[in-house]
């Protein structure tokens, strides 16, 4: 297929999620060089809660304010010609077009809108449970009453969309990079066959997905990120071969180096030889990273192999009630008085529960924060004169839950320097946990509906084809350290991490090639899942001694895996069932290991002490303090 290196399409990302800011769009519009603009507003939980709103009301289950923002700013998407894309469509994506159209004819602007639907499996329950499906990670049976079942659909029912003539195309479930590969596959014509590029056009998506969390948001070195205020928004210009630059629009805040890239790519991927989407297998190993400019990186090197045989599809299922109390506790020993109530609030609640006749609660969650409670073992919080103590309770019955909550108030009774804030008894809420299944790809048939007509579809088929010789995972291989010096992992690198479902995941990327080899050696596997004992469900543990810390020590299989992604000289953890069910099914107040991997950078490492004039080490505290003792000048 002849392709033309120099045409470019750009692609601006204005949502990272469902109530991102209104400022976005406007930002990318003032640009003037997006060709689309993306919205990116759907995650696990958020089907559970637009499935429930239509219930209630058969004219929602979409993202409204996604949809008003879409709608506040049409005359300029249509006087500069931007097409849009978005998933906001939940699981009411006629009723999103709908509204959007309304829109339309109040700012007296035309546009032609198409909605996808085919994601939505919550009327075929039946036809499934046929199957014999069963869940992934447990293997337990399909779910029969669930609040949603949505799968995650691919990038070729957009891009006949956008065929059509379509200049918004709103859609259901559908893999999050999506949004951005089915514009590239209709701008370039890519085929199935062009695997390459759709899975550099599937990272494309992959940056930008996130919003601003590619250009400056929640980077490590948050510091040389100046403002959160005015963040730009991500731009990525795309080539036909699928390779791009990063960047964001001129004078806004943020940043874009290679830092916040590979921040941005190791983001909830699994592996990273093997991240599974629906129209391509993407390898992102070997991705090269190379900064061109002020704010604008180049991204390329993404390899593809063929696609899964089937598609992932998330329910939710309602599984009993739970609630969650904050409690302000100030003055001397704070932390021991936070610690005494919960023990004794526990207590109180089972008495309450045998004496009205429920049966027992089924989790209990405690957290001390201020004190460094989910930092477990590595908490460095002493003499603390306020925290604020959190009791989060899980029962099968919301009014055993109501029940014990009662009971929260009358501790003010009880315990000096105790407040409740002021924000009141917290009410049992459900208990939503996702359930995932796989499948065959064949049972899907996506519809496009263009203004009220059906837009021809079929999902092209996938010749058979092997995955390809890539390179198996590096062997680990000792690294001595000749005259070390006790340091953090953020020393010589940084970290992003987030959510799979109840798993959690922890990038980390050496600042510099040098720093890799030791990372390999000494940050392995069973160090990270020793550093997180304390919120990992598997395993037995001992404690012992490293260094001036002390952690856990895992004895049995691990419940982490570690992946190599030497082409950013990085390294990608899998912590498997860390986050307590993850989503609204957790009762810790950090349910997506959003804090993670600032917790595992405080890990401490044996670092030669002639790294101390390196000049991509971090200047830390412990930095500074080491060159102290050494009698040594920064480099």
């Amino acid at each position: 297929m002849e392709r033309s290196e120099e045409r470019v399409v750009v692609l601006g990302g204005a949502a990272g999620a469902w109530g991102d800011t209104s400022f976005a769009a406007p930002q990318l519009l003032d640009s003037g060089r997006c060709d689309y603009i993306v919205f990116e507003a759907l995650a696990e939980i958020t089907m559970g809660i637009l499935t429930r709103a239509r219930q209630k009301d058969p004219s929602l289950g979409y993202a409204t304010d996604v949809i008003a923002t879409i709608g506040r700013d049409l005359a300029r998407f249509v006087k500069q010609e931007v097409r849009v894309v978005t998933n906001a469509g939940g699981v009411n994506t006629r009723a999103a077009a709908a509204a959007l159209r309304a829109m339309a004819d109040e700012a007296r602007v035309s546009i032609r809108v198409a909605c996808i639907e085919g994601d939505n499996l919550i009327d075929r329950i039946d036809e499934l449970d046929a199957l014999g499906l069963t869940e992934v990670s447990d293997g337990s049976p399909l779910v029969t009453q669930p609040l949603s079942f949505n799968a995650y659909l691919g990038a070729r029912p957009i891009a006949a969309a956008l065929g059509a003539g379509a200049d918004v195309v709103i859609t259901g479930r559908c893999v999050d990079s999506a949004l951005a590969l089915g514009p590239l596959i209709h701008e370039f014509g890519w085929t199935p066959e062009d695997l390459d590029a759709l899975s550099q056009g599937s990272l494309a998506g992959h940056v930008i997905e996130c919003g601003p969390q590619s250009t400056g948001g929640v980077l490590t070195d948050w510091e040389d990120v100046l403002s959160w205020e005015d963040l730009g928004y991500p731009i990525a210009e795309c080539r036909a071969d699928g390779s791009f630059v990063l960047t964001k629009p001129e004078g806004t805040g943020g940043l874009v180096d290679v830092r916040t890239a590979s921040e941005q790519l190791l983001y909830e991927i699994g592996d990273p030889a093997a991240y599974l989407l629906p129209d391509v297998t993407c390898d992102w190993r070997y991705v090269e990273l190379t900064e061109v400019g002020a704010d604008r990186v180049e991204v390329k090197g993404a390899r593809g192999g063929p696609p899964p045989s089937t598609l992932k599809a998330c329910a939710q299922a309602i599984d009993g009630y739970k609630s969650t109390a904050l409690l302000f506790i100030g003055g001397r020993d704070a932390e021991r008085k936070a610690r005494r109530l919960g023990n004794d609030f526990v207590r109180r609640a089972e008495r309450l529960l045998d004496r009205e006749g429920f049966r027992p609660l089924r989790d209990v969650d405690i957290e001390i924060l201020g004190a460094e409670s989910t930092y477990g073992p590595h908490s460095r919080a002493r003499d603390t004169r306020e925290v604020v103590l959190k009791i989060a309770l899980h029962h099968d019955s919301s009014d055993a839950i109501a029940a014990v909550v009662r009971e929260t108030a009358s501790f003010g009774l009880a315990v000096p320097g105790l407040s409740g804030g002021g924000t009141g008894l917290p009410k049992p809420t459900p208990v939503v946990r996702l359930r995932s299944y796989l499948v065959s790809r064949d049972r899907f048939h996506p519809e496009i509906d263009l203004d009220g007509t059906a837009v021809p579809f079929e999902e092209p088929t996938v010749p058979p084809r092997a995955r390809g010789s890539w390179e198996p995972d590096l062997p680990s291989e000792p690294y001595d350290v000749i005259d070390p010096v006790e340091l953090p992992l953020i020393a010589i690198a940084h970290a992003r991490s987030g959510d799979k479902g109840a798993d959690a995941n922890i990038g980390v990327r050496a600042r510099h090639p040098d720093f890799l080899p030791l990372l390999r050696d000494q940050l392995s596997a069973d160090a990270v899942a020793a550093w997180f004992a304390h919120r990992l469900n598997h395993g037995t543990f001992a404690q012992v001694r490293s260094g001036d810390s002390t952690f856990a020590q895992v004895h049995s299989a691990s419940p982490v895996q570690r992946y190599d992604v030497p082409g950013i000289h990085a390294l990608n953890f899998v912590l498997r069932d860390a986050l307590g069910g993850g989503g609204i099914a957790s009762l810790r107040f950090d349910p997506q290991g959003k804090a993670y991997a600032q917790q595992l950078l405080d890990i401490p490492l044996d670092i030669p002490t002639a790294w101390l004039a390196h000049p991509a080490l971090a200047e830390t505290p412990e930095v500074v303090n080491a060159r102290k003792k050494r009698g040594q000048s920064p480099f």
